[in-house]
């Protein structure tokens, strides 16, 4: 277990520090309620674990050989997630009512944002990189996914949790909007700084 524990930390940081993912549990969980954000946690749980195991068995080779590929990749990741915080940031002002529910994210949205969140990609190659050595094989790469889908899942409830906790400050529709804002904004910060490092 010793020597998977650098990679249990590092996977604890990846998940728990403020990115794209963890600002959408946070505001949907906000907006919708713990069930949505939790759906959304166990999606991108599962993508971003799927990628670590898909880059360990080859994809993170071929992308290191393309950086043109990588390049590509992240701006389409920020253009996706600056559309996803234009939206948020012009949402009308308004209080939550039962029919908000229809716009909440699912699963599959969390786990579709992984594919295009440029955070994930670069854990997923510096799983490959640094942590796993040049003899892993298939069974190595599934336990290092594993791993890392144990730990987010409580990570992101974490920010789920943040996100219900807010949600009692947002009676008004004054509040709702700046929250909505703020929101987009950290979800800006969260992918241009993380293409910009």
């Amino acid at each position: 277990m010793t020597h998977y524990l650098p990679f249990i930390v590092f996977a604890f940081v990846a998940s728990i520090t403020p990115g794209p993912t963890n600002i959408l549990v946070l505001s949907n969980s906000a907006l919708h309620g713990l069930g949505v954000a939790l759906r959304i946690a166990l999606g991108a749980s599962a993508g971003a674990a799927l990628i670590v195991l898909l880059t360990g068995l080859g994809l993170g080779e071929f992308l290191q050989r393309l950086p043109w590929l990588q390049q590509l990749m992240g701006w389409l990741g920020v253009a996706w997630i600056s559309l996803l915080a234009w939206q948020l940031w012009r949402a009308p002002a308004s209080v939550l009512t039962a029919d908000s529910q229809s716009k909440a994210m699912g699963a599959w949205a969390g786990a579709g944002l992984q594919l295009i969140n440029p955070k994930t990609w670069l854990m997923a190659l510096a799983v490959v990189s640094v942590f796993t050595g040049t003899q892993a094989s298939a069974v190595d790469y599934g336990l290092y996914a594993a791993i890392f889908f144990v730990i987010a899942i409580p990570c992101l409830l974490v920010w789920a949790l943040l996100g219900r906790g807010a949600a009692g400050l947002l009676a008004t529709a004054q509040a709702m909007q700046r929250f909505n804002r703020g929101m987009a904004l950290l979800l800006l910060g969260s992918a241009w700084g993380g293409m910009l490092l």
